[in-house]
This record gives C-alpha cells, structure tokens and sequence, in this order.
C-alpha cells in the first residue's frame, strides 16, 4: 500500500489546480482547515515545494483578506524570472536545489536530456569531490549561474 504524507498530498492538490489554471490564490487557514492540518503546515509545504528553483512564483499579502499566490513560470520565459532565479541562486546553492533547478529546466523544454545528464554530472557532490561544503556549494552556484546567463543570451 502506497501510503502518502499530508505533505504531498497538499503538494499535489496544488499542483492540481495549477495544472488547469495559471495561477492559484489560497487562504493559508482554508486549506489548512480542509486538509484538517495546522496553517504552519500550509507554509512548509509552499516554502519546500514551490520555490523558484522548482519554477514556482509564490507572492504573498498578509492581514484580513491576505492571500498566498503560486504561480507556475518558465524559468526563461522572461529576465525578470531569470533575475529572481539567479538570485535565489545567490553564491551558494546545494546539491539538492541545483538539481531542482536543472529539472525545471529541462520541464520547460530549454535542456534536452543529454544536455540536463551532462549539467546533473558537472554540479554533482562526486565529481566536485570537495572535501569543503561551502566551496562545493560556492563553485555548483557559479557553475549553474554561468549555464542560466548562456541560456538567457542563447534564447
């Protein structure tokens, strides 16, 4: 039996409506009340699952009639996306959010697979073969910083 956590399948209920829609705006506490989970719950699963690295806008409003909007972008559909990619990218990003990053882009049609194989191997943990966390982190980030700024220039 394939047993989900309410995490995912929050996740999914988002990306459901998002599939039919371009955005989705939702009231933290009526999702949290429908999926019968504390409204913090509501905030992981937007603050790990819907980052820009995963190709995700996520705006929020807070006080009475605030609202949280997720919106679906193509990394390089637009600079202004582009921008705020590389600076979620900042000089450091883990193996984990390159990776995000790099399937993004190949989700968007702007990586073949043999081109997003070849990026995942360049920014992998083995091949960098650091013994220095940071260092690894800081070269993977210049490494897809240099890749998006190709392809902003290529496109």
């Amino acid at each position: 039996m394939d047993v989900q956590n309410i995490s995912d399948v929050i996740e999914q209920y988002l990306k459901n409506i998002l599939s039919e829609h371009e955005h989705v705006e939702i009231r933290r506490a009526e999702i949290a009340e429908q999926f019968h989970v504390v409204p913090s719950q509501i905030n992981y699963v937007i603050k790990t699952r819907f980052t820009i690295q995963n190709g995700y806008l996520v705006e929020s409003k807070r006080g009475g009639g605030g609202y949280i909007r997720i919106a679906k972008v193509n990394l390089l559909a637009s600079d202004e996306v582009l921008r705020v990619l590389i600076t979620a990218i900042g000089t450091s990003i883990n193996q984990h959010d390159a990776f995000a990053v790099v399937q993004s882009l190949f989700d968007d049609g702007m990586l073949t697979t043999r081109e997003a194989n070849l990026i995942l191997s360049a920014i992998d943990k083995d091949t960098l073969a650091l013994h220095d966390a940071q260092v690894e982190n800081t070269i993977r980030a210049r490494i897809l910083v240099g890749i998006l700024n190709r392809l902003r220039f290529e496109s």
